[in-house]
C-alpha cells in the first residue's frame, strides 16, 4: 500500500507539473502572439504614418517585440504556479540575469555597444560606412549585431562592439565631400598647361562644385612622370556617385591632354648588361 500511495504521489506532482507546463505555454503563446501579429504591426503602422528615422523605427520594432516576450513569460510563470509570489519571479529574473551576465559577457557587450550606435545621431541605416579594409551601407542594427550590405552584394554580420571600439569613417555623411585625383604627366610637358586643362575639364563637369574652386597641385616628381594632384568637391556624395564622377574627370582629362599634345606616361625599366652565349656543339665535341 506505501508503494502505491508513493506511485500515486508522484503521479499527482507530475499532472501537476505538465498542468503547469501546459499554462506556461499557453499564456506565453497567447502574449507573445499578441505582441507579435497585433502590437507590433500597429507600432509600425503607426512610425509609417508620420515621418520617423529608419534607424529608429527599426529599433521600436524590436524593443515592442522583446517587451512582449519579456511579459509573456513574468505573466506565465504566476499564473502557473511555478512562481507564486513577485519576490520569487524578482528572484528568477535576478539569477537569470546573472547566469546571462557571466555566460555571455561578449552578448552583452554588443548589446550594449548596439544601444550607442542606435542612440547615435550619426549612425543611421542606409549610411555608407568603412571600417578598416571593409565598406558597405547599413541595412539594419540590431541588438547584438549590425547588418552591412557590400557594393559586391554581399551581406556582412558585424559584432557591434566592433564599430564602437574601431574608427568608423562615414564618407557621406556630410552634404558635401572633396575628392582627390592623382594624373600623371610626362618631365617634357609643360605643367602649367596641363594644369589649366585639369582645371577646365574640372569646371565643364556639371557634378563638380564651382565653389570651392578646383584645385590642382605638383605632388610628387615620380621616376616616369610629374604627379599632379587634383582637388574638387561634390554635392550627394554618394559612392555610385563618386565612382562615376571620378571616370568621367579621367575620361575627360585624358582626351584633352592627348589633345595637347601632353603624354601621360607608365613607368618602364630599361635593362642594360651582356648575354654570353655558349656553343653546344663546341662543348660536346670536347668529350
Amino acid at each position: 500500500m506505501a508503494v502505491i500511495s508513493t506511485l500515486l504521489t508522484l503521479l499527482r506532482r507530475l499532472l501537476l507539473a505538465l498542468e503547469s507546463l501546459a499554462v506556461v505555454i499557453v499564456v506565453f503563446g497567447l502574449v507573445y502572439l499578441f505582441g507579435r501579429y497585433v502590437v507590433v504591426p500597429t507600432v509600425d503602422y503607426a512610425f509609417d504614418s508620420v515621418t520617423a528615422d529608419e534607424t529608429l523605427k527599426h529599433t521600436i520594432h524590436k524593443v515592442t517585440g522583446a517587451a512582449f516576450l519579456l511579459l509573456g513569460f513574468y505573466l506565465a510563470l504566476p499564473l502557473s504556479g511555478l512562481a507564486t509570489t513577485p519576490t520569487t519571479v524578482a528572484a528568477i529574473t535576478a539569477g537569470g540575469t546573472i547566469a546571462v551576465g557571466f555566460a555571455s559577457r561578449e552578448i552583452l557587450s554588443n548589446f550594449v555597444s548596439g544601444v550607442i550606435l542606435v542612440l547615435d545621431p550619426e549612425f543611421r541605416i542606409g549610411d555608407w560606412i568603412r571600417w578598416g579594409e571593409t565598406e558597405g551601407v547599413i541595412e539594419a542594427i540590431g541588438f547584438r549585431v549590425t547588418r552591412v550590405h557590400t557594393f559586391d552584394n554581399e551581406l556582412i554580420t558585424v559584432p557591434n562592439s566592433q564599430l564602437t571600439t574601431n574608427q568608423v569613417w562615414n564618407p557621406a555623411n556630410k552634404d558635401r565631400r572633396r575628392v582627390t585625383c592623382r594624373i600623371g604627366i610626362d618631365y617634357d610637358a609643360d605643367i602649367q598647361t596641363a594644369r589649366d586643362i585639369l582645371l577646365q575639364v574640372a569646371l565643364a563637369q556639371e557634378s563638380i562644385e564651382d565653389r570651392p574652386a578646383p584645385t590642382i597641385h605638383v605632388v610628387e616628381l615620380a621616376e616616369s612622370d610629374i604627379g599632379l594632384k587634383v582637388l574638387f568637391w561634390i554635392g550627394d556624395p554618394e559612392r555610385a556617385e563618386i565612382v562615376s564622377i571620378q571616370s568621367e574627370y579621367f575620361e575627360q582629362a585624358k582626351a584633352q591632354l592627348d589633345a595637347a599634345g601632353i603624354d601621360m606616361p607608365y613607368p618602364h625599366r630599361e635593362l642594360t648588361g651582356s648575354v654570353a652565349v655558349h656553343d653546344r656543339s663546341d662543348s660536346n665535341s670536347a668529350r
